[in-house]
């Protein structure tokens, strides 16, 4: 029997990459160090990441008719991904994420412009509605609009497929979606826009974990960045720690790794500290590499670090 797909709802943005030695003051024009396009987009880097793990994926999204949309459909293609679910937009185009990276420290900041990502309807996800049921796992995050990722997560309820959100990007969420939501993987920053406080040191990590739980999530991970995971279950409760693969060049797409990692081992029926840890993998060796998607590893690469101590 085949396994069970793994469906993402979620966002497809092209990437516009602009490099610099550092960050620009306001009012500032730096000299930048390169420029590039490629694949990005939330949703789109994780459903990629689980696919390069070997697990079938199907993508709902929404795409504009532009060459960006053809970027996209070119490289599900190329992955082997169901663009079964992908519409298209005859008025909006395709969605662009601009981001600026910092070579120094290999940090980044982005700014995004949903575009056809916003025509995405409830009606669209609704007609989806048999792949949903028939998944092993539901992925959403937050760059559609929140009553179509809500209403993606209640159909996944309501046919007994558990339901991950990644809430990206951050901000306050109504009480009751918690509810719906099986695996929460925030950062610390959308962790803090959760539940409303500061969540810098490990005890606010804790309690902000604790916090989220009470509402109704039974597993909480807060991505740590190069500190790796906390991990808040019945079954574990503390810091995996990061998987270090090599120097940092990029970290654009590792939270997106992480999810697709975690998502792929968790649909494979792995425990969760062993998904966490192997979506630490997949996120370690994605940050070695420049871009989003593209830094996604594959499944034989993530294999051989982990058969490696993972460190």
């Amino acid at each position: 029997m085949s396994p069970k797909p793994i469906t993402v709802l979620g966002s497809f943005m092209a990437d516009l990459v602009v490099r610099a030695d550092r960050m620009p003051a306001w009012g500032e024009t730096l000299r930048g160090n390169a420029f590039a396009v490629g694949p990005g987009g939330k949703g789109s880097n994780q459903a990629i990441a689980a696919a390069r793990q070997g697990a079938p994926v199907n993508l709902i999204s929404r795409l504009g008719r532009d060459a960006f949309g053809d970027m996209a459909r070119n490289i599900y293609q190329k992955e082997g991904m169901s663009t079964a679910l992908i519409s298209e937009d005859p008025d909006r185009p395709t969605g662009t994420a601009s981001i600026v990276v910092d070579d120094a420290r290999g940090e980044n900041a982005i700014i995004i412009v949903a575009g056809a990502c916003d025509g995405i309807s409830e009606a669209d996800v609704e007609s989806a509605t048999d792949v949903i049921a028939g998944s092993a796992l539901f992925i959403s995050q937050l760059e559609l609009p929140l009553a179509v990722c809500q209403r993606g997560m209640a159909l996944a309820k309501e046919h007994g497929v558990p339901v991950l959100l990644n809430p990206a990007p951050g901000g306050e969420l109504p009480r009751e979606i918690f509810q719906s939501i099986d695996y929460l993987t925030p950062n610390e920053s959308e962790a803090s826009a959760l539940v409303g406080k500061p969540v810098d040191t490990m005890q606010e990590i804790e309690a902000a974990a604790a916090t989220l739980r009470s509402w109704g999530v039974p597993n909480v991970l807060i991505t740590l960045g190069e500190k790796g995971v906390y991990v808040s279950s019945d079954d574990f409760e503390g810091v995996i720690p990061a998987v270090n693969a090599g120097a940092v060049v990029e970290t654009t797409g590792a939270g997106d790794a992480f999810n697709g990692g975690l998502a792929t081992a968790l649909a494979e029926g792995r425990s969760l500290a062993e998904a966490a840890r192997f979506g630490n993998a997949v996120a370690g060796i994605s940050v070695t590499r420049a871009g989003a998607a593209l830094s996604m590893p594959d499944r034989t690469e993530v294999d051989q670090l982990m058969a490696m101590g993972g460190n």
